[in-house]
């Protein structure tokens, strides 16, 4: 069974072969054996939380409640444009009630924790959300499982009770839940072009869910992968990546890209915080210092008016 999974997986790479120009970095591709892989001083990934490594996958969360990890490459990025192609499972005991799924991320901060499928909330960098369970209790227009993009300079919220609506900036359908056959998704990112593409019917041929212009991203963040379950809970498997550097122009290449500001054109940012700290906070100070500046306004008006008017009746007495 194995063998057969090794071997559709290398026909796999042979169709979805890149272009002229575009070759894989190993540094930042994960295959069988796992154990060698983390066994050295020299691996190139790290492991938080509660993920496992076996020798047919990498688990970031068991089917069991309230559990979260992660799967860190090292290796800054230092090239600008990038395609990976992941292999994945997601999959449990539940057959209408599961979650929650897991991220593929390309940020600034590796091997951080929270609330965001057991990552950091006002991250800074982009994040494919593969989402099974929609958490939301209004109306919305599209069913679950559902992959969507978030590009985030640091200054927005990922709202988890609307599984980040307000700041999604694409998505589409995508049925990868419990699959039998070999499910992967491709993550292409060329000239501030950020596209995804599925194959999740064993038909070795890219699917477009969706594909959008005008995305800045910096280079020398990292790529990972987080999961996290609640009360309800899913299997949610790495079983390889594989990520190529890409054919960049000669001006690209000269850029200094390293401290562009992530931004999306549909995403409603505010100012970067280095500092992470929360902008509701500042919000609220402002607020708070605005009324108390009118209400000191205020009574020193009301303040002046009684001492003119008292100065006027002993003005009056004198005469």
């Amino acid at each position: 069974m194995y063998f057969i999974t090794i071997i559709s997986f290398v026909f796999i790479k042979h169709i979805f072969a890149q272009g002229p120009g575009a070759f894989e970095i190993r540094e930042h591709s994960l295959t069988r054996p796992y154990p060698s892989v983390f066994s050295t001083s020299h691996s190139h990934w790290y492991l938080t939380g509660n993920t496992i490594v076996t020798d047919r996958y990498i688990r970031l969360t068991s089917d069991i409640q309230s559990k979260a990890g992660g799967l860190w490459n090292t290796i800054p990025v230092s090239y600008p444009d990038w395609e990976m192609h992941v292999q994945f499972k997601v999959h449990g005991g539940g057959t209408s009630l599961f979650g929650d799924g897991f991220v593929i991320w390309y940020v600034r901060d590796a091997k951080l924790s929270g609330p965001v499928f057991g990552y950091a909330d006002y991250f800074n960098g982009l994040g494919i959300m593969m989402d099974t369970y929609s958490n939301r209790n209004d109306n919305y227009n599209h069913i679950y499982p559902y992959i969507s993009a978030v590009v985030n300079n640091g200054s927005l919220h990922y709202d988890n009770g609307h599984d980040g609506a307000d700041i999604n900036i694409a998505g589409c359908e995508a049925s990868f839940r419990g699959r039998e056959i070999d499910t992967l998704v491709a993550i292409r990112y060329q000239n501030n072009h950020l596209t995804v593409s599925t194959d999740f019917d064993g038909t070795n041929t890219w699917t477009e869910c969706f594909s959008i212009e005008n995305i800045h991203l910096p280079t020398h963040y990292y790529f990972g992968f987080s999961a996290a379950t609640g009360e309800l809970s899913d299997n949610h498997d790495i079983i390889s990546v594989h990520t190529y550097q890409l054919d960049s122009s000669e001006q690209r290449q000269k850029e200094d890209r390293t401290n562009i500001i992530p931004s999306a054109p549909l995403a409603k940012m505010g100012e970067t915080d280095d500092n992470n700290s929360k902008p509701s906070k500042w919000s609220a100070l402002k607020i708070f210092l605005l009324v108390f500046l009118l209400i000191i306004i205020c009574l020193g008006g009301i303040g002046a008016f009684f001492y003119m008017k008292q100065h006027r009746y002993h003005s009056s007495r004198l005469y």
